[in-house]
């Protein structure tokens, strides 16, 4: 099971970005649709206070905030210590 979560919508370009850029670094991840299935919108609101943007991205379930703070993690070498090598 990945332990990266990306909440999206079909129309977020900065989405396809954050997943593409995911597939680049080799990280496996959870997509969930949030504009078609309301129990994702649900979770995604519940562990994001509520935040109303995509995408938003999570680690074994924590909540990291989106594009940004994922590339800033990556840049400042801390996603590799949230995310260590199996």
């Amino acid at each position: 099971m990945p332990r990266v979560t990306v909440y999206s919508t079909i129309t977020c370009p900065i989405c396809d970005k954050t997943k593409q850029l995911l597939r680049k670094w080799g990280i496996p991840y959870l997509e969930k649709m949030v504009d078609s299935d309301r129990a994702a919108l649900k979770e995604m609101l519940e562990i994001s206070n509520h935040a109303r943007t995509v995408p938003q991205i999570t680690i074994d379930g924590r909540w990291i905030g989106g594009f940004n703070e994922l590339t800033e993690l990556h840049m400042d070498g801390e996603l590799d210590s949230l995310l260590p090598q199996q």
